[in-house]
This record gives C-alpha cells, structure tokens and sequence, in this order.
C-alpha cells in the first residue's frame, strides 16, 4: 500500500495510490480518469505544510516532476515556472537571466505551487506574500481540461487559484512578478524583547525585511534586519550574523529541527499587543515552553483567501517539538490571536471550523462559488478541505 508522508512526519496517509506526474498532459489525464471513477484527488508538493491539505485515501498527485523554469522575460519582470519546482531550485536559474523573487520565507524547502497555494511569505512591511505575485496560473481541471487564467482571461478562476489550496483543479505551471536580481545585506543581533520592542517600528520601517524570533526561557529576542546592497557577495554566505549575498543566498535559513506550527496574521497595529498577551500566556500557563515565538510582518493585498487580504499585518508564528504534544499550548495561543482578529496560515495548524473561518475571511463565499463551479464532485477535496464547505 502506498504511504505518504509530509517533510515533519507528524501527517501521514495510506492512499489508494501515488501518481508522479512527469507532464501537465498526464496529471489533466489523471484527473479525468479519478473522476471518472468517483475517486478523489490531492496534489502534493514538498509536503511541507502543517496542515492535513494532502492526506487522503484516494490519489495523491506529486508534483514534483512539473518543475523548472518555463520561461523568463527580463523586460516585463516576469518568470514561469513549473508548479513542482523547489523554490530553493528557483534561484540560480532565474539569477542567470538577471532576475530573482521579489521575496521569499527564510524556509526555501516548499515547492512554489504549494507556498503559492497557502499563501507562504517572507517579511517586510512593504512585501506582499508569494500568493500576490502570481499573474497567471496554469490549471489540470477534474474534466482533464487544462486552462490558462489570468487577470484577462477567466479572472474569477484566477484570482480563487492565486491561493487555491489544490482544490480548484492541479496547479501545472504559475506566471510570477519578479524584479531585476538585487543583493542583500543581513544583520543579526540579540536583545532583551523589552529593549527591542520599542524599535520594532523603526527596524520594519528602514529596513527592506525585518523579523524576529523571541525566546520565552530567558526573555530575549533575536532580531534580522536585511537591507539591499551594491556590496559583493561575500562567500561562503552562512546561516546567521552579517551575510552578504544574492536575494535567495540571503534569505532562507537551516530549519532542519522537526516542528509543528501555527500561525496567524493580526492587524499590523495590533502585532505588539498580541506578542505581549503570547508572552504573557506563556509565562502564566506554559513556562516550559523553549521553542521561540516568530515576528514578521507583510504587506495588504487582495487575494481572497490572503491572511494580507486588504491589510497591512504582523504574522506571529509559535512552535513546538514534533515529538511533543502541542494541542493545550496551541489552543490557547489561539485564542490570544483571535482576540486580536488574526487569521491563520493555511499551510499550518489551526482548530477553526467552517462559520470561524467564513467570518475571518470576507471573500469567503466567493472562492467556494468559483471552486464549486469547477469541482462541484468535491473530487479535489479531502475531508479536512470538505469540511469547510459551505
């Protein structure tokens, strides 16, 4: 029996089969073919989510063989690439032809049609997440019928794939927003989170990108600031301190430690206030707590599903061991973000039903109606995604 597994091992399935898709031509053949016979589909890509997008007792779809970059137009700043590629695999062939990512997460393991599919982002207050970037989606529809959608054509199919979750059909390839290759200077330090708070603002607003994790066991926080240099690389470019380097040398770090996650995105002006109530949260309730609390903001934008939809806002990410259990701690926490209307990271754990997710999200009903009218089987839907349908 097949087994898959996602990259912490804490989400595991037993599917009827996994199909490795070598061609956008055999996952559309695929899809109609499970359609066909009543039976359900879910595409994967680097499984890195925390979230249960992938598990099911159908088919699991790997991505993986539909990756490369397609295509680069340095003139109109734009790229298309293979929904399976790595976005760790994007950087070198872009930076070939002059061009790079606008942004990315400092975790560079997650295939880019995954990260685009939950809405994955770096930092940086002016920095929308990857989902914004996307001006064109290649889609495999459960009729095997494979369509282009962009802001012109089929718009509506457009904009619910952005951040589609793999339930609209299977992302096959993605037109991106880049830029010009730009280098990047990185400077760490270490503070007590008191003497640091005050100048979050300041820090976020110099700085291209700017982030910080606290560690509750001895109140200290280390801090990231980032900023754009003509300085040469300066090689070999490590994981912490001063780095100098190209955007995607820069920008990602070694998160090697198996962990489970949530996180969710509050009002940019409520960031502070919700990390002081996590803090507190801890101290009182959970003080054994090591793992550390992650600060980071991005910018508003209008993708429906968008933790950033049509606001500016500061995403707080807890963590825990993947051998320990995380439920009372994480519960809890979420209970502080929600009091600070956060959302949550789709790619990651959260206890929100259907009506909570519904209230959070204004576009809600809008991206069902258009997903519903391409799948209206449900054969994309596991039952994690089939439980929030309205």
């Amino acid at each position: 029996m097949a087994r898959w597994s996602n990259w912490s091992g804490r989400l595991t399935a037993r599917p009827r089969a996994i199909h490795f898709a070598r061609s956008e031509a055999d996952a559309a053949a695929l899809l109609k073919q499970a359609a066909a016979a009543g039976i359900e589909v879910r595409a994967a890509g680097a499984g890195h989510s925390h979230a249960p997008l992938v598990p099911s007792d159908g088919i699991v779809l790997d991505t993986s063989g539909l990756a490369g970059l397609i295509d680069a137009d340095p003139s109109a700043r734009t790229a298309t690439v293979g929904a399976g590629t790595l976005v760790y695999a994007l950087g070198a062939p872009l930076h070939r032809v002059g061009l790079a990512l606008i942004n990315q997460g400092d975790i560079d393991r997650q295939s880019i049609g995954g990260a685009c599919a939950t809405g994955t982002h770096g930092t940086g207050r002016t920095l929308q997440n990857l989902s914004a970037q996307v001006l064109g989606v290649r889609l495999a529809l459960i009729s095997g019928e494979l369509v282009d959608c962009d802001a012109e054509r089929e718009p509506e199919l457009w904009q619910a794939a952005r951040l589609g979750l793999g339930a609209l059909g299977v992302v096959t390839a993605l037109t991106l927003r880049v830029r010009d290759a730009y280098r990047l200077q990185e400077r760490s330090w270490t503070a007590p989170l008191e003497t640091l708070l005050p100048d979050v603002d300041r820090h976020a607003a110099a700085a291209r990108h700017f982030e910080f994790f606290w560690y509750p066991e001895d109140d200290r926080a280390v801090a990231k600031l980032i900023v754009e240099t003509d300085a040469p690389p300066r090689y070999p470019v490590g994981d912490e301190g001063s780095r100098i380097g190209w955007s995607h040398e820069v920008l990602p770090s070694h998160r090697p430690h198996p962990h489970t996650e949530m996180e969710y995105a509050v009002p940019a002006s409520a960031g502070e206030a919700c990390l002081l109530a996590i803090r507190e949260l801890i101290r009182r309730q959970f003080p054994a707590v090591r793992w550390p609390v992650e600060y980071r903001t991005v910018a508003a934008d209008d993708v429906w599903l968008s933790q950033a939809f049509e606001r500016d806002v500061v995403t707080i990410s807890v963590h825990q061991d993947v051998r320990e259990d995380e439920t009372r701690y994480f519960r809890a926490c979420e209970e502080v973000f929600l009091d600070h209307q956060g959302r949550p990271h789709w790619g990651k754990l959260r206890y929100l039903g259907r009506d909570q997710l519904a209230a959070r999200h204004p576009a809600w009903a809008r991206w069902w109606a258009v997903r519903d009218a391409v799948d209206p089987a449900g054969r994309l839907l596991n039952d994690h995604l089939r439980a929030l349908r309205p």
